[in-house]
This record gives structure tokens, sequence and C-alpha cells, in this order.
């Protein structure tokens, strides 16, 4: 299984970005997604989870309200809308995958991609 993040770039504090993570070797359809991410010199954090079905959401409090998770199966793709951009955001993204289906354990994950958010 193999899990592609792409979107990343400079924004100015306030803009938006859409990240994408493509996964091949697998279909998504059974299983949960995330994204998190990883600040220069900070551990891994949470971000946002959506189940299988794309009906069940979940967010950290610090991007509640302004991110959003999406998934299409069809393109076996998920997404992370990100609007209202700040500084304190500007970290490495990591699309992950559920390994076995209902256990929300995140075995799969994928090569990060840079978000940069200026002041």
């Amino acid at each position: 299984v193999q899990l592609q993040a792409s979107g990343g770039g400079l924004v100015r504090a306030g803009g938006s970005l859409r990240l994408s993570c493509a996964a091949s070797g697998r279909t998504l359809t059974s299983y949960a997604m995330g994204w998190f991410r990883q600040a220069p010199g900070k551990e891994r954090e949470f971000v946002a989870a959506i189940n299988w079905s794309g009906n069940d959401t979940y967010y950290a409090d610090s991007v509640k309200g302004r991110f959003t998770i999406s998934r299409d199966n069809a393109k076996n793709t998920v997404y992370l809308q990100m609007n209202s951009l700040k500084p304190e955001d500007t970290a490495n993204y990591y699309c992950a995958g559920e390994g076995v289906a209902g256990t929300d354990e995140f075995d799969y994950w994928g090569q990060g991609t840079l978000v940069t958010v200026s002041s």
C-alpha cells in the first residue's frame, strides 16, 4: 500500500490550501483515513480523520472550523481543505490509512507534504 500526499506549499496567513492523498495497492473503501502533521522540533500530532464512508469526521481542536477532511472512494483519494491558515499550521502533513478496518489504528503512512504559512 502506498499513500502519496501532495498539495503543500507556501501560503500567506489567512490563505487556503488543499492537500490530496492518493492511494495505490489497495482500495480505500473500507478503511478510515487520517491526516497528521509534524512541525520542526515538535512531535507528530493528529489533525483530522474520516471514517470509511465519509459520514463521520474528527478534528483536532486547533483546526476545527478551518479544516475539512473529505474522501472520494471512486478516486481512492482523501483530501484536506485548509482555510484561514495560520503560521502555527506550518508543518509536514502526512496522510495515514487504517491497516485493519474498524481498528482506528493507522498502519500506512505517506511521505508527507510541506505546508509553510508566512505571517
